[in-house]
């Protein structure tokens, strides 16, 4: 379950009270903006780099993102040669 991570990690989603109810969107957002390039490959290595690629494509094209510009950018980047 990709929600483990905030087990060893509860700063990554500092203002969730029960962090194993969020959705993987949610998640993925956290690790996103607030993880390392560990927890990155972590939850790539559970969902699969098309479901990542997916969540994060949904979560760029929304009409208001949390994604920072650098963060964006950066993933355009990887998917583009990786995905």
């Amino acid at each position: 379950m990709i929600q483990n991570v905030f087990l060893k990690k509860p700063y990554l989603a500092w203002f969730v009270k029960d962090k194993k109810r969020l959705s993987q969107e949610s998640t993925m957002e956290q690790i996103f903006n607030y993880g390392n390039w560990q927890d990155y490959t972590k939850a790539e290595k559970e969902l699969g780099i098309k479901k990542v690629k997916a969540i994060f494509e949904d979560l760029k094209n929304r009409k208001r993102t949390n994604l920072r510009p650098k963060t964006v950018n950066y993933f355009n980047l990887y998917f583009t040669k990786y995905a």
